[in-house]
């Protein structure tokens, strides 16, 4: 079953359901209304018959010569029914009556005074429903009876019996109206689940992530649609970086495979080569070999993006830059390194904080004239290197952490332009941020912040 089919079921029977309770309260209301006054009209003529001047009087029939109730025919009213129960259980009736209701429990402990409440009781007789209305009398010597007035329940039941079916066909019509209203309401309701789901086949069948649904309005369905189209942005996004990543990383390859493969074909030649010559070609392929190496591990952990990130564990970024430092030293002697490394705890993965760190330095490293000084500052989760060199032109500011780009004056220098790229992968990544920017004084100084900093013991 379809969820369209599912929701105007589910639609069709709430309606139904508040109809037919509405039908079944209809039905009561009016059933107690009409019963209501119909009560009514009984205790009033019981009470007119009982407060007649001339009281309660049982005399002979002037026709039948029995005794009877002696009541005056206007008090009866149209099929009126009426007898008087002693406490014996025997019954007068009018003298027209032609035979007597059946004594309830209820009447015999009125009529011995055992009960002083009326009450409204149904019965049958002869075939036929009566409501009969039970009230204590006295009669002129102060003896108690039981005063029962009773009357034809055919025309209340006859009416009822009308109400019912009306109701029975107003419920059936307003069942197949909610059905109706149903299609229609859930065909409305659907209609930015249908386009969310030809979206998502189109998506499937062309693989075209620049597909995107309309939204209107601020509904469920139109925010489900909105966060579609994000996801959507998402994966082009995505999507276009990996591309840019690969094309890029092919680029920055075909020059040092180029030069590679030119190295070794001259070396392979049958023809001499100079000593000289020799060591130099085998030391160039050495080291397009370690550029390689360097480009395809940094185009790897872009690739890697935050996959593992899920072994993050508490970090001393402190230690970790003072470990990135003593490599640096170590690999950049004509460096001198300034620290000041205050502890300070991150969440994170070490390994991965390690690297940005050691991007950093290496830039800062690189750019540093001889005998320069770079200085390095940890707090409160962030880092701080500063160089004194040239510093970063204006112009090129804004793009220093993007995949490949190498400024005009870096572009004879080893490199991969991949460093700071990872640094803001690393940054964003941790949920913090990366900043560079010219240095008063000359050089230029980047800035590292990690969101979740904490003292070490806190």
């Amino acid at each position: 079953m379809s969820f369209r089919a599912r929701l105007t079921l589910v639609a069709a029977a709430a309606v139904a359901l508040a109809v037919v309770l509405a039908s079944i309260v209809v039905w009561l209301v009016v059933r107690n209304q009409m019963l209501g006054q119909f009560d009514k009209g009984l205790r009033q003529r019981a009470e007119a018959i009982y407060h007649d001047p001339e009281g309660i009087r049982l005399g002979p029939s002037p026709f039948t010569g029995h005794v009877g109730l002696d009541v005056h025919r206007d008090l009866l009213g149209v099929g009126g029914y009426i007898q008087l129960v002693t406490g014996g259980g025997r019954t007068y009736q009018s003298f027209d009556e032609r035979g007597s209701l059946p004594v309830s429990k209820g009447a015999l402990e009125v009529a011995q005074g055992k009960r002083r409440a009326a009450f409204v009781r149904d019965t049958r007789s002869a075939g036929t429903t009566f409501r009969v209305f039970t009230m204590p009398v006295q009669d002129n010597l102060g003896r108690t009876y039981a005063l029962q007035v009773a009357q034809d329940l055919g025309s209340v039941v006859h009416a009822l019996q009308r109400v019912k079916v009306l109701l029975f066909v107003i419920a059936f019509g307003g069942i197949a109206v909610a059905v109706a209203l149903g299609l229609l309401v859930s065909r409305a309701a659907l209609a930015p689940v249908r386009r969310l789901t030809r979206a998502t086949e189109r998506v499937r069948e062309t693989g075209d992530l620049s597909e995107r649904i309309e939204t209107t309005g601020q509904d469920e369905l139109s925010r489900l649609a909105g966060s579609f189209n994000t996801m959507l942005a998402a994966l082009e996004e995505s999507t276009r970086l990996q591309r840019q990543l690969v094309t890029d990383a092919s680029h920055e390859l075909r020059t040092p495979l180029t030069s590679l493969r030119t190295n070794i074909e001259v070396l392979a030649t049958e023809k001499e080569l100079a000593p000289g010559d020799r060591k130099k070609l085998l030391a160039d392929v050495i080291e397009q070999l370690g550029e390689m190496t360097t480009l395809i591990a940094e185009v790897v952990e872009l690739a890697r993006g935050d996959k593992q990130f899920d072994e993050a564990d508490d970090v001393r970024l402190d230690l970790v830059t003072a470990d990135a430092v003593e490599r640096a030293s170590r690999n950049r002697p004509g460096v001198k390194f300034t620290t000041d490394l205050q502890e300070t705890v991150v969440h994170g993965v070490p390994s991965r904080l390690e690297r940005a760190v050691g991007n950093l330095l290496d830039n800062a490293a690189k750019w540093s004239p001889a005998d320069g000084d770079v200085e390095v500052v940890v707090r409160e989760g962030e880092i701080v290197v500063r160089d004194h060199g040239p510093g970063i032109d204006e112009e090129d500011l804004p793009h220093v952490f993007d995949r490949f780009y190498r400024a005009r004056s870096a572009r004879g220098m080893p490199g991969s332009g991949l460093g700071l790229a990872i640094v803001r992968q690393v940054a964003e990544a941790h949920g913090g941020s990366v900043v560079a920017e010219r240095a008063e004084g000359g050089g230029t100084r980047m800035t590292l912040r990690l969101n979740g900093a904490r003292a070490p013991n806190s």
